[in-house]
């Protein structure tokens, strides 16, 4: 499905099958440029009434400028995006070039300032400090590249900050999801003295960024909104939650 998030923000909410059987859902983002044309955030293959509405919103494809990548271990739909789109410049980590070497990726890797420069005027793209982007355990999926657009006050967010929907019998009484962060946060610390201090800084700073977020989406747990100021204190909760977890991880590396 596509939602229009309002300011030149659209979010594709799609599908992801484990085995074939399980959908834990993913998704891309659709931000209109202040210059002029769109870029894409992350991969997904659009199909029927999701792929027209995009097309006729890019001018058939020919507006978009751009595919942003933004998780390393979101690498299934690169090819097909590119297909899609083959006049739109590619960007992703090393891990989406080594996953597809054949496609013809900008040099600029998708976490680099160069890169962020490229989309200032529209978008913030930050890297979570004090936490690997790619780990050995290609079962740890915490590091990511957030996306902030402040024209709609919205987070694109790839498995580093999830929600956690509420039964529906219980909205009445909890009618917010709760964020957390990644499971697998502490096994992404880099082995390093002050990386929890690097990644709790990192998180304030995106805390006071999106003070004003209306809208969180993120990959595999939907996308909600927020009255001011309601985002930030949940983070920062999240965070806490977690906070001696991660200490401990950091302990046990040094």
């Amino acid at each position: 499905m596509l939602h229009d998030l309002g300011h030149g923000f659209w979010t594709i909410r799609g599908d992801l099958r484990i085995g074939g059987v399980l959908n834990v859902g993913t998704q891309a983002g659709l931000v209109a440029l202040k210059s002029g044309g769109f870029v894409m955030l992350d991969s997904y293959p659009l199909k029927g009434e999701v792929r027209d509405r995009v097309m006729a919103l890019t001018d058939q494809g020919r507006a978009l400028k751009a595919v942003l990548n933004l998780h390393p271990f979101h690498t299934l739909h690169c090819a097909a995006i590119a297909q899609d789109f083959p006049h739109a410049a590619l960007y992703g980590t090393h891990r989406h070039r080594l996953r597809h070497p054949d496609l013809d990726w900008r040099p600029e890797p998708v976490e680099s300032p160069e890169l962020a420069e490229i989309f200032a005027d529209d978008l913030v793209l930050t890297q979570p400090r004090g936490i690997d982007l790619v780990t050995r355990n290609e079962r740890v999926h915490a590091g990511s590249v957030l996306a902030w657009h402040p024209a709609s006050r919205v987070l694109h967010v790839d498995d580093t900050i999830n929600l956690l929907p509420v039964p529906r019998l219980l909205r009445r009484i909890f009618p917010t999801p709760r964020v957390f962060l990644h499971p697998t946060l502490p096994k992404a610390l880099l082995p390093r003295a002050g990386a929890v201090r690097d990644f709790r800084d990192w998180l304030h700073g995106l805390a006071a960024m999106t003070r004003d977020l209306r809208w969180l989406c993120a990959a595999h747990s939907g996308h909600h909104e927020f009255a001011p100021g309601q985002f930030s204190d949940r983070l920062l909760a999240a965070y806490r939650r977690i906070e001696d977890r991660l200490t401990r991880a950091e302990a046990d590396q040094s």
